[in-house]
């Protein structure tokens, strides 16, 4: 079977369209099948797979979302300058349960729901052209990505309600509807076993022809398992006091839900083995290799290549092959073409977090507004001065002379090129265009600028031409073994931390794993830079590596929160440049140097989770409210 992953997410966007009656209300709404219709779905091939389609349209598109979603803008990693971004309740503190940003329960219910209705229903295909092999690669992928859908809601709100094989009558009354939330290790271990079960599952392969690259494979199943089981062995999950009187209410319907606690009460360090032993399951597996361009000796093609390469040996999964263009427009510097609307970008927070070309992390914390300087990483404290030092090469550029601050000398390659920083030339195919963040420059004449005075710079093609139409496409990054390093690294961290018994071997293959992590983009490893680190610096040092290896993956926002550093990292003043002082076509004032607030976030302890949304529990009096809302 030859499946074009172009034509399908062409064709899932027809279908979205078609069943857009019955897939855009919420988890309770009455809705009734017309049978006669319904029936005919299986009749034929054609619209079989067009209900399978339907089944997988709610799966998340990370790169289209790339500005509609909050895990950029409302993380530190990040801001979006776009006043009609959801994310921007959430850094005020100005969301509750009555205005809910980006509210995604009701979808990824009617996707839970859809991928029944067709798991149940597809074997009734009648069409003599189809075949056993189609149908039950078909059955297995919705298998996946009902449980995905789970995974996905269980990020945000904890422990959900679980429906598994049931139909919800939508004929029955709302009252009849009522249902409990099931506890965080029942949803933990659905979601687990569900996986395990398409991993077992004959039609879920290992990989794919590149005619069939997408669809999800074992590995994925496994990505999945480890990302969660990380998750659930971190402070968030595992004996939060806050936590403590979340509760189900009393009820007869119920009985084994009855009063129960909704989150685990006690601390259990040995989660941390078990998330270990899930991403060892994957760097284990002689697919999946850390990308390297040609023979590996240049770090910054190395890293650049991950979201530049389409479908290299480190992407485990991916939500798909996707056009450039929507997080290209708004990453690229208006400066460059009058269509591009650059306001997505770094926070100086971030923009500090990379770490000297020797390998050492410069800024260690901050008085006010002025960081803490690591006197052994050669950060230069004055870092303002300006100084013209070799801007190094990559994307298929060359090195070139630049007069800049110090704060941007001789950082690691990662720095280069996720970062951008204004006073230098953006590059677009054969073309550079030097760039000015401040007001009324060339990238500054309107509300499409960046609020930091940093872009994004990796997730644009510097190779191609954006400013004549040339965007490219983009395989994004949804789950790539480099992250399954960091889990195996940090679970192996916390094991030896909290005294868990781990194989022989692990310590030192955390050790090994993390060297060739580092080696990858030039820098000398852990254990050399930082000799006499404690195990606690050691697992600082982890969360300080997967910042900056994964950023603008969607992980920081879950990664704060599920490690509780939220209250200080997401939350307080967010740091930029001047980007409020004027300037003037592309040169930089020397004002615009200096670390500016540009917005000040609020996170509570109740922020942590979504709320359910008031309408669902007004609807659904079994339904108990997350912590604080």
């Amino acid at each position: 079977m030859k499946i074009s992953i172009k034509n399908i997410f062409l064709l899932i966007c027809f279908v979205i369209g078609l069943f857009s009656l019955s897939s855009c209300e919420d988890f309770l709404d009455r809705q009734e099948d017309e049978k006669l219709t319904f029936d005919k779905i299986w009749e034929t091939r054609d619209d079989t797979r067009k209900y399978w389609l339907n089944a997988m349209s709610f799966l998340p598109n990370d790169a289209g979302d790339f500005r509609y979603t909050p895990w950029l803008g409302a993380s530190d990693e990040g801001t979006i300058t776009y006043d009609d971004s959801s994310y921007r309740l959430i850094n005020f503190g100005s969301w509750n349960a009555s205005n809910v940003p980006y509210y995604r329960m009701d979808a990824y219910y009617k996707g839970i729901r859809e991928c029944n209705i067709f798991m149940q229903n597809v074997d009734r295909c009648s069409d003599p052209i189809v075949t056993k092999e189609e149908l039950a690669q078909w059955k297995v992928q919705s298998r996946f990505a009902r449980a995905y859908y789970y995974f996905l809601l269980i990020r945000i709100y904890g422990p959900v309600f679980l429906v598994g094989d049931e139909l919800i009558d939508f004929t029955l009354s709302t009252q009849e509807l009522y249902r409990p939330r099931n506890t965080w290790e029942e949803c933990v271990n659905y979601v687990v076993s569900e996986m395990e079960a398409c991993i077992k599952d004959p039609a879920m392969q290992d990989e794919y022809t590149d005619a069939e690259k997408g669809l999800a494979t074992t590995g994925a199943c496994q990505a999945v398992i480890a990302r969660l089981k990380l998750y659930s062995a971190r402070d968030l999950f595992n004996g939060n006091k806050l936590y403590a009187f979340v509760k189900n209410p009393v009820m007869d319907k119920f009985p084994e839900l009855s009063g129960v606690n909704l989150f685990p009460q006690n601390y259990d360090a040995n989660k941390w083995l078990e998330a270990a032993n899930a991403a060892k399951l994957l760097i284990d597996n002689p697919l999946y290799k850390l990308y390297r361009d040609g023979n590996g000796s240049d770090p910054y093609k190395n890293y650049y290549g991950i979201t530049q390469t389409y479908w290299n040996s480190e992407l485990i999964w991916s939500t798909g092959y996707k056009g450039r263009y929507n997080m290209g427009v708004h990453t690229v510097p208006t400066a460059v073409s009058g269509t591009a609307y650059g306001g997505i970008g770094p926070t100086q927070q971030h923009v500090d977090a990379y770490a000297m070309a020797n390998g050492r992390y410069p800024i260690t914390g901050y008085a006010g507004k002025t960081p803490v300087v690591d006197k052994e990483s050669g950060y230069n404290e004055d870092e303002f001065e300006m100084t013209t030092w070799k801007y190094p090469a990559w994307g298929g550029g060359s090195a070139y002379d630049l007069k800049a601050p110090n704060m941007y000398k001789n950082r690691e390659p990662r720095f280069y090129v996720n970062v951008f920083f204004g006073g230098n030339y953006w590059r677009h195919g054969s073309a550079q265009t030097m760039v000015s963040f401040a007001k009324g420059a060339n990238a500054n004449k309107s509300h499409d600028y960046p609020k930091s005075g940093y872009l994004i710079n990796r997730f644009y093609d510097h190779t191609l031409n954006s400013a004549s139409g040339q965007w490219g496409n983009v395989v994004y990054p949804t789950f790539r073994l480099a992250e399954m390093y960091l889990n195996f690294i940090e679970a192996v961290l916390e094991c030896k931390r909290h005294s868990v018994g781990m194989p022989a071997g692990y310590e030192a293959k955390a050790m090994e794993l993390w060297a060739d992590l580092r080696d990858r983009v030039g820098l000398p490893a852990i254990t050399e830079v930082y000799p006499n680190a404690t195990t606690e610096k050691l697992i600082e040092l982890c969360r300080k590596e997967r910042r900056v290896e994964l950023a603008f993956e969607n992980h920081r926002y879950f990664d704060t929160r599920t490690w509780m550093i939220a209250p200080q990292t997401d939350g307080g003043p967010m740091y930029g440049m001047n980007t409020q002082f004027p300037g003037s076509g592309s040169t930089t004032p020397v004002e615009f140097w200096e670390r500016t607030v540009f917005e000040t976030r609020v996170f509570e302890n109740n922020h942590y989770l979504y709320p359910f949304s008031q309408r669902e529990l007004d609807r659904n009096k079994l339904l108990t409210q997350n912590y604080g809302w």
